[in-house]
């Protein structure tokens, strides 16, 4: 896909490019926040300087300048805005925060009435190059900071025709892509549990990542995501294109509510895990039980029985991807009356893998890099309607009102509830958003590497297999490996970034040839024999 991509930028300047929009939020002492400058105009009506929004994007202000940005000199987010003009595609946005003490300016405005001044420069895209332009977008906000003159807009105008010359020709691929997105980070951090973070997403459930600030919160995130194949450049353009309707509070629920004591993490009171909720935690990946096989029929809800089929291509109408839909019961596996014997509660020392778990002659799972003669082509998709590759990739996750938001205002939190939306995979820094666990399937605690899981169902499916233990014992045990002098002259491949993501790939395209094998019925079984795909899939790699 061109950067161009064919399409004019609004705003009333006729060109094209990546890039829509510069914009300054600020935040008014009686107004809160509000956006102060744009570049062109939001609204070709308004002017640069007018605080009126489009309604598709009435969030915008709360978004690029977040919740908490007080507490720290500087902060970076990444956030989606819904398309605007009946467009399918998402707009993909950029702020880097910054604050400083209000008697440093050189011009000093009459609504500056507090001690400090909070400001962010935000762009907001066509593009989804988050790590590009952030780069390129500090060092503007911090010489825009430098003036002490925040009349003085030359400099985000040169910004605009700057980066829609410099990004006009680019396309999405290569390591502008991933800037700033590391999964080596990631697995030094989550280890083990990166798997369970995968198979989350790729059950399509609702995903809640929580830390403060900002930047690690959306660092994390998009590293998962950039574990799928395709999924960054070509899979999220629906991830934020949803039609509210009536939320679960308004379907029986007791509605939330919010009171000004509520935001303060200090007179919050947390309540402890549920019985019926697990949390991962550091070094409390525990290898399971032995799965048994399930027998490929299974009941539904009205009481019949059915033939179980391999997921089929999901049709447009469809509000839910097959894999939602699959009855738990086929996963089943030997799990004691008490969950903590599998998932352990808290941190503590366990043992990933026994020697019986796997033999010493089992083949080692790998791929090599693969030399590439040109550009991957991607064609439109027949049912998802995104930029597939010859394997179908990316997936259609994000798609039907399956959500993206790498951060989530506390003014976006009604979105969680709302019945239009089947899942999401979403960012916060709020107190809040992880007390109301009952929205969540799973809240990933980033500082703590710990994942909480609520449903035993869904610590069933998420049960790591034999092959599950055997792939990710591979990986990282690669990564964590000191290979420090392997990667300083950045010729490392085997437990670097780039290594990690295919190791993903190759996971994900043995996963989806093993299921179209005859027999194949059950998820489970699949899983097993992923590790006899893995080796003979090579063969079949370009």
């Amino acid at each position: 896909m061109d950067a161009q991509d064919g399409q004019e930028n609004p705003g009333g300047s006729g060109r094209t490019g990546p890039v829509l929009h510069i914009v300054v939020v600020g935040f008014h002492h009686k107004k809160g926040c509000q956006v102060e400058f744009s570049y062109p105009p939001l609204i070709p009506e308004e002017g640069h300087d007018s605080n009126v929004l489009p309604e598709e994007w009435k969030y915008l202000p709360f978004l690029a300048l977040p919740d908490g940005a007080h507490n720290f000199q500087e902060d970076t987010v990444f956030f989606h805005l819904p398309p605007r003009s009946g467009e399918r595609r998402t707009v993909y946005g950029v702020s880097c925060y910054r604050q400083i003490e209000a008697k440093t300016l050189k011009v000093r405005q009459a609504d500056v009435t507090r001690e400090t001044v909070q400001k962010s420069v935000c762009v907001l895209s066509q593009l989804p190059l988050y790590g590009l332009l952030q780069a390129k977008l500090q060092l503007i906000t911090h010489a825009y900071f430098e003036e002490k003159d925040f009349s003085q807009i030359s400099i985000l105008k040169e910004l605009y025709e700057h980066m829609n010359g410099s990004l006009g020709g680019s396309s999405l691929e290569g390591s502008q892509l991933f800037l700033g997105l590391s999964p080596r980070d990631l697995v030094l951090q989550f280890r083990h549990k990166v798997l369970i973070l995968f198979k989350l997403i790729l059950l399509e459930k609702k995903v809640l990542f929580y830390v403060s600030p900002v930047n690690r919160l959306v660092g994390a995130l998009m590293t998962v995501l950039s574990l799928f194949p395709g999924m960054i450049e070509h899979g999220l353009t629906d991830s934020s294109h949803y039609r509210s309707r009536q939320s679960i509070a308004e379907g029986g629920e007791a509605p939330v509510v919010f009171s000004s004591h509520d935001s303060s993490p200090a007179s919050s009171q947390i309540s402890s895990p549920k019985d019926n909720e697990t949390e991962i935690g550091q070094d409390s990946f525990v290898e399971p039980r032995k799965p048994e096989v399930s027998t490929t029929d299974h009941e539904d809800t009205n009481g019949s029985i059915e033939h179980l089929r391999p997921p089929s291509h999901t049709s447009p109408e469809s509000v839910e991807s097959d894999w939602e839909t699959l009855d738990p019961s086929i996963l089943e596996e030997c799990i004691t009356a008490e969950e903590e014997d599998v998932w352990n509660v808290g941190p503590g020392p366990c043992e990933l893998l026994t020697t019986d778990t796997i033999s010493s002659g089992s083949v080692p799972i790998t791929v090599q890099p693969q030399s590439k003669t040109g550009q991957t082509v991607f064609t439109p998709g027949l049912v998802s309607g995104l930029e597939e590759d010859k394997y179908g990739m990316p997936l259609a996750i994000f798609t039907k009102g399956y959500l993206c938001l790498p951060y989530m205002a506390l003014q976006q939190h009604h979105l969680l509830s709302d019945v239009s939306i089947r899942g999401f995979v979403a960012g916060a820094t709020n107190i809040l958003f992880r007390q109301q666990k009952h929205l969540s399937d799973a809240i990933v605690e980033v500082e703590d590497a710990r994942i909480s899981i609520h449903d035993p169902e869904l610590r069933k499916i998420l049960n790591p297999t034999t092959a599950d233990l055997r792939f990710i014992d591979h990986l990282v045990k690669h990564v964590t490996e000191n290979r420090d002098d392997v990667f300083l002259d950045g010729t490392g491949w085997e437990g670097g970034d780039e290594w990690i993501r295919a190791q993903f790939a190759l996971y994900l395209h043995s996963l989806l040839s093993a299921s179209a094998q005859p027999g194949s019925g059950s998820f489970c079984i699949v899983q097993h024999i992923v590790a006899f795909f893995f080796p003979i899939y090579i063969f079949f790699l370009p």
